[in-house]
């Protein structure tokens, strides 16, 4: 028997965009010479004391089903490190997720239907560019503006998008790829704005302790929100922590959506596993050394890669805020993609393309320098010479 219906999935997930940055990986794949700067993760393991905690758990038999929201004490650790870095947050306001990527669909299909439209500030991590598309919302961009001088963000520009009917603003600050940082003021007008309008932040602070200025942690809206805002904050272990693979992180969300989003928990991956969770209670109550040992190396690698790109003649980069990240533009390049192919085929230098951030990202290309200075000159040197021969 023939049914008309073809073999194939929905439209909305038909039209995602394929991963830029596996298709660049694909390219390198066998081969032991290429310096690896496209994956965004750092370099070093997770601390030894984050994975006893894990290895305890599992030890003490710790492999059973747990609460759709996280168990109590990482939880409650969550809430009190909020609390310490922004504002007064009950355990009732945190939910733990399997990622953070995990906690930004989850947040978007509490609260976003098909059709819905939502706004993003762009060049942006691919991933959170489609999420909103699986779900049929309609997504339009804003673009922050380059100069070597640093990322800036036309706030007018974002305002006037976020119109009424509006149902959600995703932002992410210290932004991937560019590391530019929202400003304290520009955070007053957009939630100033989108109160006005009933339109909901969804704050993506993966990046908020890999910040580079004053006091190392990013300016925040849950700084400056009332309990009653549309503010919901996620976040991620990942980049804090060391702890990328563990795939493990959280949302702080106002206490009269906590019901639904456990449902939500449940139906997605029912609950984070114990273990996992128990690392996290020691990487967010003893982890703070590691953050400050981070932070610092971090701020030693940005100075040197963006210090030595801008002496190559071609290469336009400003110095980001935060994240671990380079967005440097290259004069001449109009295909990323291709750019990075030829520099992996050829010089063994692995960049992320800048069009896997959107078509605001093209012609540009991201470099992760959570890496030794050694390794970053030899890059430095490997994309010189690609530059000179080209």
């Amino acid at each position: 028997m023939k049914f008309e219906t073809p073999l194939v999935a929905r439209a909305a997930v038909r039209a995602l965009s394929a991963s830029k940055i596996r298709e660049l990986y694909n390219e390198g794949i066998g081969r032991k010479d290429v310096l690896a700067f496209w994956v965004g993760e750092p370099d070093e393991p997770t601390p030894q004391f984050i994975r006893a905690a894990a290895a305890a758990s599992l030890a003490a038999g710790e492999t059973f089903y747990t609460h759709n929201l996280g168990i109590p004490e990482l939880r409650a650790a969550l809430g009190q490190y909020i609390t310490r870095l922004h504002r007064p947050t009950a355990e009732n306001q945190v939910a733990v997720t399997s990622s953070g990527v995990n906690a930004l669909m989850l947040a978007s299909q509490l609260l976003v239907d098909p059709g819905d439209r939502v706004v993003e500030v762009v060049p942006l991590w691919p991933n959170l560019l489609e999420i909103p598309k699986i779900l049929a919302a309609r997504v339009t961009t804003v673009a922050l503006d380059f100069s070597p001088g640093g990322w800036t963000l036309d706030i007018q520009r974002l305002v006037g998008q976020l119109k009424p009917g509006t149902r959600a603003l995703y932002l992410n600050s210290p932004n991937n790829p560019t590391g530019w940082t929202i400003s304290r003021e520009e955070q007053k007008a957009v939630l100033e704005h989108c109160r006005r309008h009933g339109i909901w932040i969804f704050a993506d602070d993966a990046y908020e302790r890999l910040y580079f200025g004053p006091g190392g942690i990013a300016p925040s809206f849950l700084d400056l929100m009332d309990a009653e805002d549309r503010v919901i904050s996620t976040n991620t272990f990942s980049k804090s922590w060391l702890m990328t693979g563990w795939r493990l992180g959280w949302l702080i969300v106002p206490p009269s959506l906590t019901a639904d989003l456990g449902k939500l928990i449940e139906y997605n991956t029912s609950c984070t596993p114990v273990f996992v969770q128990r690392a996290g209670v020691a990487a967010v109550t003893q982890g703070e050394p590691v953050i400050a040992h981070t932070l610092e190396r971090f701020r030693r690698a940005r100075d040197f890669l963006v210090s030595r790109l801008g002496e190559i003649p071609r290469v336009k980069v400003a110095l980001p805020d935060g994240t671990m990240y380079a967005f440097l533009r290259v004069d001449g390049v109009s295909d990323s993609l291709e750019f990075c192919k030829r520099l992996v085929r050829e010089q063994g230098l692995g960049l992320a393309p800048g069009a896997a951030f959107g078509p605001e990202g093209e012609g540009y290309v991201r470099w992760c320098f959570a890496a030794d200075e050694a390794k970053l000159a030899d890059g430095v040197a490997r994309l010189r010479r690609a530059l000179r021969a080209s």
